[in-house]
């Protein structure tokens, strides 16, 4: 069968392999502590699930606007207006099945073939994806943890070519953690503007850092950014996939057609129990959920750095630690299926997020409890330390 060029260009989400491969290992009864995929380990917060509950038994399974219920759009709205004192139009507010979605149509919206992205390497695996659907280009710069694992404005001048047209960037980030700060935020918009170029911020892990200050969203600096985000990560309703993002002014109409196309609606059900992620009972919910994460960070960090992992300082957000494993292997994926097979653990490889040193890292997500966290490092420090 004849297949499309594209396809060959795309590249797994090895993360995905990992996870199947735990599930199948639990399924002949071998216990697995679950490091590997990007998804809280807590059930959608009770409110949530009332409100999806009241929806059915209302009827409410039909399809809804394209860009979303005007109800869901303004309660994003207010949402930005308490948490960020920012006064949104509902109507640059489109709601999307999953940030994935969202993801999907900026760059079916920005990008022509032949078109030139900048995202950073490592980065998360989808986006060069997202690029090469519309038979584009991502264009990888590599990124270090001497500078955060984050592009800067430097660097997007550095790399810059002719046929680039933006930059994609996410803070915090994944596979790192990692956060923009807003000075650093705000010149790299200012030098991907004056290359006339768009900028793309992720910003799917907000909610979920950890330091004193707020993380800054790149809609206190311009409103002619992108934004991503969703409702799976803070929020934790990954498997109703829901998301939103937020584009400047002028464009939503063009978005309202491709969603007719592509997707006509984002699940209705989940819209209307989205509703409820912004109550105040909920949110009160999900800040203690922020702060279990926060302790899950601060014994992983320290645990896996005592076991020989390089880690150069704690990530502020998000709930991944990016770990070296050069004093292991040279061999990151045979590492994580060994722990995997042999010892229980499982972890996602550094080859799933690019390929700058790649090999040399392991990602950890701290999303089971602190005891199975523990149970895992014992299980590493078991396979790892050898005795004196």
């Amino acid at each position: 069968m004849r297949l499309a060029d594209r396809t060959r260009n795309f590249t797994s989400f090895k993360v995905v392999d990992f996870v199947q491969a735990a599930v199948e290992l639990e399924a002949q009864g071998q216990d697995v502590v679950r490091m590997a995929i990007g998804e809280p380990g807590f059930v959608t917060a009770e409110p949530i699930v009332d409100s999806a509950i009241k929806a059915l038994a209302e009827g409410k399974t039909f399809y809804t606007p394209p860009c979303g219920i005007p109800e869901l759009r303004q309660a994003i709205a207010d949402y930005y207006k308490h948490s960020y004192d920012l006064a949104i139009d509902p109507q640059r507010i489109i709601v999307t099945t999953g940030s994935s979605a969202a993801l999907g149509m900026v760059c079916d919206l920005l990008l022509n073939p032949g078109d030139g992205f900048l995202m950073s390497d490592p980065g998360y695996p989808c986006n060069p994806n997202f690029v090469r659907r519309v038979d584009a280009e991502p264009q990888f710069v590599p990124v270090d943890a001497e500078g955060n694992y984050q592009l800067t404005a430097e660097l997007v001048a550095a790399h810059w070519r002719e046929n680039t047209v933006g930059v994609m960037v996410a803070s915090p980030s994944n596979p790192t953690g990692e956060v923009i700060s807003r000075e650093n935020l705000a010149a790299l918009y200012q030098e991907v503007s004056d290359r006339g170029g768009s900028l793309v911020v992720d910003e799917i892990y907000h909610g979920l850092t950890y330091g004193d200050e707020p993380v800054a969203s790149i809609l206190e600096i311009t409103d002619k950014a992108f934004v991503v985000n969703s409702f799976s990560k803070y929020f934790g309703m990954t498997g109703w996939r829901l998301g939103w993002m937020v584009v400047p002014d002028g464009l939503a109409e063009t978005i309202n057609v491709m969603i007719q196309n592509f997707y006509i609606s984002s699940p209705t059900v989940a819209q209307y129990a989205a509703l409820s992620a912004f109550d105040p009972a909920t949110m009160s919910i999900l800040e203690s959920r922020r702060d279990e994460f926060k302790e899950r960070r601060d014994f992983l960090v320290p645990a896996l750095r005592e076991l020989g992992f390089g880690i150069s300082h704690v990530p502020e957000g998000a709930f991944y630690v990016y770990a070296d494993v050069q004093a292991f292997t040279d061999d990151c994926e045979a590492f994580c299926w060994q722990l995997l097979h042999e010892h229980g653990v499982a972890c996602t490889p550094g080859t799933d997020f690019g390929h700058h040193r790649s090999n040399h890292h392991v990602r950890f997500a701290y999303t089971e409890p602190l005891d199975r966290l523990k149970l895992g490092v014992e299980r590493m420090r078991h396979a790892l330390v050898q005795p004196a």
